[in-house]
C-alpha cells in the first residue's frame, strides 16, 4: 500500500491559503512577506520530490500549478512523475501538455484504490479542499508541515471543522529554525 503524504505551508492558526502569492487572498504570499528566507527550512521540499512516486492535486491547485511548475527548475523532479487530479468537473481537454502523465480521479474511492497500487509515496500539494476530504475519509497517512509563526485569521484551512473522533498523530521528525518556522513530520496513528 502506498503512503499518502500531505505537505503544506501552514500558519499557526491553520491557514494554508495562497502561501506563494496566488491572487485573490488578502494575505497572499505570506510565507515570504513576513518570514526571513532560510534555505535549510525548505530542505524537506527537495526531499519530497526525490521520494515521491506520484503527485495528487485538487482541481484548483492543478489549474494554478500546471501552467507554471513544468518550466520551473526547482520542481524538475515532478515533471515526469505521474500526476492525479481529483475533480468531478475537470475535463480531459483541460490537462496541460508536457507535464508528464496526468489522470483524473472522480472520487475518493478512486484515491483509495490508487493507494492500493504499487509505487512510491503519493504527495499532495496545496489542495486545501481535497486535503480536508482526504483527512475526513481517513486517507492521509503522513503530514509534512512547515509551520510559520503567523496568525492570519481568515483563509482556507488545512483541516475541516467536521465533528469527528480524535485522530492521534506521532511526531517522527521536527526542527525549529532561527526564522521561527517549524518543521513537523507526523504519521497518522491507526
Amino acid at each position: 500500500m502506498r503512503t499518502l503524504i500531505t505537505t503544506a505551508f501552514i500558519s499557526l492558526d491553520g491557514v494554508v491559503e495562497a502561501p506563494g502569492g496566488e491572487a485573490g487572498y488578502r494575505n497572499s504570499g505570506w510565507t515570504f512577506k513576513h518570514t526571513d528566507f532560510l534555505p535549510e527550512a525548505f530542505e524537506i521540499k527537495g526531499r519530497e520530490q526525490k521520494e515521491a512516486g506520484a503527485m495528487l492535486l485538487g482541481r484548483v491547485s492543478y489549474e494554478a500549478f500546471s501552467p507554471v511548475w513544468p518550466a520551473m527548475e526547482e520542481f524538475a523532479d515532478y515533471k515526469e512523475m505521474p500526476k492525479y487530479v481529483v475533480s468531478t468537473t475537470l475535463g480531459e481537454d483541460r490537462l496541460v501538455e508536457g507535464w508528464g502523465e496526468t489522470s483524473i480521479l472522480r472520487s475518493l474511492d478512486e484515491v483509495a484504490a490508487l493507494k492500493e497500487t504499487e509505487g512510491g509515496p503519493i504527495i499532495v500539494h496545496g489542495s486545501a479542499t481535497l486535503h480536508q476530504a482526504l483527512s475526513d475519509a481517513g486517507l492521509v497517512d503522513r503530514y509534512h508541515l512547515l509551520v510559520f509563526p503567523l496568525l492570519l485569521g481568515a483563509g482556507k484551512r488545512l483541516f475541516s471543522t467536521t465533528d469527528k473522533d480524535a485522530q492521534k498523530l506521532r511526531l517522527v521528525e521536527h526542527e525549529a529554525y532561527s526564522n521561527g518556522v517549524q518543521k513537523q513530520v507526523l504519521d497518522v496513528v491507526r
